[in-house]
């Protein structure tokens, strides 16, 4: 049975008529959201500037996009210029005792929150957790890391950024391309113009109010064996059918569209975004294998039955994009 939250946001990208009476809340809201832009652009607000430069992958709407995979790429390639990246993020969902926390592979998931922890185990890179990406880049800068991504932190405009990268979901796009709570967008569309780039992720549907777009895909990487770790290719399948697949992410329909690609059969299990995992969520009455994404996987090690995989995925962004970058990076030399 779908949540509440659930049935709002599928409402809000499919534009229901239901949201009608909502419109004036979201016009009030983009107002709003517009005004504190404002106050940020003209120094009523105060802004922090890393001594390093910053690159921000954010989004303008709510649910999954894409934003974490495209850090884990950015990261990597930034290694292979030469560079010494850190990643900071906000650790949503995770309640550390101090911050910033720096996330190391063995970090307490319920400290760092799913996404810093899945970044650090993906990367192998600095990552600071704090509500304050201020300070935690500052402490990144101390440990010696020369450019930045901020996972998410499009809206926390307290930071200073140098680039600014949104990722949209290319089938869903902005929904009735109205502001919470009458749409599912945190900004005005118009936004989009002000961004260094709009990368989509998968092929464009719907229209949006940009000239120029970059096309980013979502490839299966690997079968991971969550118990050992141990990596599997994609064929044969290393586990029997069918399944139990879970997903607490922003869009799970789409993890579930790659594993029909691959040939998976099962239950569909979607679960909210930064799901909180105990025993009895993954406590089937069979004993079919469990299927998950990386960033539920992180939470789960304790909790999954023996059978249970991780689909592991990575982006591939074009040639253009690189070169586009590159000069980008150059130009802020």
């Amino acid at each position: 049975m779908r949540t509440l939250s659930e049935c709002w946001l599928k409402g809000a990208y499919q534009g229901s008529r239901w949201l009608l009476p909502l419109r004036p809340l979201g016009a009030l809201y983009q107002w709003a959201m517009a005004r504190r832009e404002q106050a940020y652009r003209k120094g009523r607000k105060i802004t922090w500037k890393a001594p390093v430069p910053v690159i921000v992958v954010g989004n303008i709407t709510l649910g999954g996009t894409g934003k974490s995979p495209l850090v884990a790429w950015l990261a990597s390639w930034l290694v292979a210029q030469g560079w010494s990246p850190g990643i900071v993020s906000r650790g949503y969902g995770g309640k550390a005792p101090h911050y910033p926390l720096l996330v190391t592979a063995d970090t307490d998931v319920a400290e760092s929150g799913d996404e810093p922890l899945m970044l650090a185990q993906q990367t192998g890179l600095p990552v600071a957790a704090d509500p304050q990406r201020a300070r935690g880049v500052q402490a990144l800068v101390e440990a010696g890391c020369d450019i930045i991504l901020s996972d998410d932190g499009l809206q926390h405009l307290a930071l200073a950024r140098d680039i600014e990268l949104v990722v949209i979901d290319g089938a869903r796009g902005l929904g009735n391309g109205r502001c919470l709570p009458a749409g599912p967008l945190r900004e005005s569309p118009s936004r989009l113009r002000r961004v260094d780039a709009v990368i989509v992720n998968g092929d464009p549907q719907p229209p949006l109010p940009v000239s120029s777009v970059t096309t980013m895909q979502l490839a299966p990487l690997c079968w991971r064996r969550l118990e050992d770790g141990e990596r599997f290719p994609l064929t044969p399948l290393p586990f029997t059918l069918p399944v139990h697949a879970v997903a607490g992410i922003g869009h799970p329909e789409r993890f579930f569209r790659t594993l029909s690609a691959l040939d998976v059969e099962g239950e569909w299990h979607p679960l909210a975004d930064h799901q909180h995992f105990d025993a009895d969520a993954l406590n089937f009455a069979d004993t079919r294998p469990v299927i998950m994404t990386a960033k539920d996987a992180v939470k789960c090690y304790a909790l999954a039955p023996a059978n249970s995989w991780v689909l592991d995925v990575e982006a591939m962004l074009p040639p253009e994009f690189e070169h586009w970058l590159a000069a980008r990076l150059s130009a802020l030399s």
